[in-house]
């Protein structure tokens, strides 16, 4: 069982930077693969990036590609993603998540979800 709380999400300007944070608990934290959804007003969640379970491996949205950055410190229980030249589009509510497989987890069919911190990019 696995348990997820985001923090990290605020206002920024455009072209601002940031850095998100998803808390992890439970007993087998190191075995999944985590990642990053994002959901606007009005529009369908959308995958942003993945990371395996040793890090060795990540995967990015077309999207975000070249300015967010995902990372995880197993030892700390935590998950970032670092979001750099932000865009007013990057406006959205940042979940994390939690699967035994990158496949299932990058689909958003995941095990474990957090509740979501608000980003917000202003012009």
């Amino acid at each position: 069982q696995v348990q997820l709380v985001e923090s990290g999400g605020g206002l920024v300007q455009a072209g601002g930077s940031l850095r998100l944070s998803c808390a992890a608990s439970g007993r087998t934290f190191s075995t999944y693969a985590m990642g990053w959804f994002r959901q606007a007003p009005g529009k369908e969640r959308e995958f942003g990036a993945a990371i395996s379970w040793s890090g060795g491996r990540t995967y990015y949205a077309d999207s975000v590609k070249g300015r967010f950055t995902i990372s995880r410190d197993n030892a700390k229980n935590t998950l970032y993603l670092k979001m750099n030249s932000l865009k007013p589009e990057d406006t959205a509510v940042y979940s994390c998540n939690a699967d035994a497989a990158t496949l299932t987890l990058r689909r958003g069919e995941s095990e474990y979800w957090g509740q979501g911190t608000q980003v917000t990019v202003s012009s």
